[in-house]
């Protein structure tokens, strides 16, 4: 069966394929039941959306500090999605990546230097070949602190872009994770399956990335 990403939603595990990385896939101890999200000991949680989930949970699990990651879906006003509901477009559910990570390793400031560096944040609505909103570009912020930080990055990110960033901002209400097929979708099929689009790079940092500020290349 094709599903909305326009590939084959089983998974099918592939020979050969890389050694995943060592991350878990328990972040806040999600549940189906959309309930409070707890993270362990002294980690922190952030969610992003940015597109097809199966590619940008892979990212985020080759984060070092990242130690737990789920696909799922958030900022949408229905109970309990499945991914054929979001699928419709009428369920208003971004495809939602949920992060569990040590903050004495990685710091929040960083993982929105992933979150800017893996996708296009000018398209409204889409991402390379995915159309719909599920598929739009929003950080979903836990507390003050974060929402604060994630309009801080927005604001310097925009230096680095031509067009105007559609990104949305937004307190996140409920994670609902995805169908267990859905989660670690890269590990098990392979890279191939999923590649982030975004735009060529435009301009090269000019020295390394600091602790908290803009990483590498940024497209635009």
């Amino acid at each position: 069966m094709l599903g909305c990403h326009g590939v084959t939603t089983q998974s099918v595990a592939v020979e050969n394929a890389a050694d995943p990385p060592k991350v878990g896939a328990d972040p806040g101890h999600a549940t189906r039941t959309g309930g409070k999200l707890v993270p362990t000991g002294n980690d922190k949680l952030a969610a992003f959306a940015d597109g097809c989930f199966w590619g940008v949970e892979d990212a985020f699990r080759h984060v070092p500090g990242v130690v737990a990651t789920a696909a799922g879906y958030s900022g949408g006003h229905t109970e309990n999605p499945t991914y054929e509901d979001v699928c419709t477009h009428t369920t208003g559910h971004a495809e939602t990546v949920l992060v569990e990570y040590d903050p004495d390793k990685v710091s929040y400031g960083e993982l929105l230097n992933t979150f800017w560096n893996i996708h296009d944040p000018t398209t409204l609505n889409y991402q390379g070949p995915d159309h719909g909103t599920q598929y739009r570009s929003v950080i979903f912020t836990h507390n003050a602190e974060q929402e604060k930080e994630a309009l801080r990055s927005k604001e310097e990110a925009q230096r680095h872009f031509k067009k105007p960033i559609v990104t949305e901002i937004a307190a996140l209400d409920r994670f609902w994770p995805a169908e267990d097929y859905h989660q670690r979708y890269v590990e098990k099929n392979g890279r191939e399956v999923c590649k982030i689009t975004a735009p060529a790079p435009v301009e090269p940092a000019a020295e390394p990335a600091k602790r908290g500020g803009l990483i590498g290349r940024l497209v635009g």
